[in-house]
């Protein structure tokens, strides 16, 4: 029995149920028809469970969910994280480019405030500088080499790292991992789909993610900020914003490292930890960083 059949079979559907793969950077997608709706079945990459906890996810998707956030969750077996979710019909896929539509941004932006202050508290907490920490000494055990520059680059970051933690806000449940690709838009209303690394987090780093896989502009940023505020965004909110985009791209270096090492083959990884490293370097570098750091720790 095929990895494909098996997992149709787990869902419930029957084994010939005819799929179309969809897009994935670590794992893969089919959609498919059955009982006149349609569903998307998630089956997971190599190697995923060595850093991602499917139970946890389960949690989330479903939190998520009844807030009306997330896909409907049709199946999930938490023992490998095979999901089925409803299809979102009506839906566009977004990307960087359909993310200059401002209305769009707005969207995203209500979306998120909706999670953070509807959805019920998610199973674990995503500790970001654990997780680097975490992610480093994976890393060491499989022998890898990190980006050159790496531990010049970590000086700069630490002074980000006490200016966050010495200003600790409550977490809230958070998506914690907004490709633009995890947007699913109606035109009316944003979904935010795939949880893997969902977690109580800092509300401000949805929000910093989603500028930097986006590649924003100063006037998306403001949009996002102020669909999300209701108004005009405290500047130590922005700041969190600000301190968040350098460090989602620290984060997700070691995260493409870990994928380069395992071998995933759906991308050039080494590459994709390079330009993350180098775009994290650029806006540790930036001449207002510093003033947004004050304002953090300033409130």
């Amino acid at each position: 029995m095929s990895e494909l059949t098996d997992a149709l079979v787990r869902a419930g559907f029957p084994a010939d149920t005819p799929t179309t793969r969809l897009g994935g950077l670590t794992n893969v997608n089919h959609r498919l028809t059955h009982g006149g709706r349609t569903y998307v079945l998630r089956i997971p990459g190599a190697g995923t469970s060595e850093y991602i906890d499917r139970r946890a996810e389960a949690v989330a998707a479903r939190s998520a969910a009844a807030a009306g956030v997330n896909a409907e969750v049709v199946f999930f077996d938490a023992a490998d994280g095979v999901m089925v979710t409803a299809h979102v019909d009506g839906a566009v896929t977004m990307d960087a480019e359909r993310f200059r539509d401002l209305d769009a941004v707005a969207r995203a932006g209500r979306a998120f405030r909706r999670l953070h202050t509807t959805a019920t508290p998610f199973a674990t907490d995503f500790r970001l500088f654990d997780m680097i920490d975490e992610y480093k000494a994976l890393l060491a055990t499989k022998g890898a080499i990190l980006p050159d520059g790496y531990d010049d680059l970590q000086i700069r970051a630490d002074a980000t790292r006490r200016a966050l933690e010495s200003s600790a806000r409550p977490l809230v449940p958070s998506h914690c991992d907004p490709l633009c690709e995890n947007f699913l838009d109606t035109g009316d209303r944003m979904y935010v789909i795939d949880y893997e690394y969902a977690g109580n987090n800092d509300p401000m780093w949805d929000l910093g993610d989603l500028s930097v896989e986006g590649g924003f502009t100063p006037e998306q940023d403001d949009a996002l900020l102020r669909a999300y505020f209701g108004g005009e965004p405290p500047a130590h909110e922005v700041g969190r914003m600000v301190a968040y985009r350098a460090m989602c791209d620290l984060l997700w270096t070691l995260w493409g490292v870990i994928q380069h090492v395992n071998d995933n083959p759906a991308d050039d990884f080494w590459a994709y930890a390079t330009t993350r490293f180098e775009r994290c370097r650029a806006l540790l570098e930036r001449p207002d960083h510093a003033a947004h750091l004050d304002a953090i720790t300033a409130r």
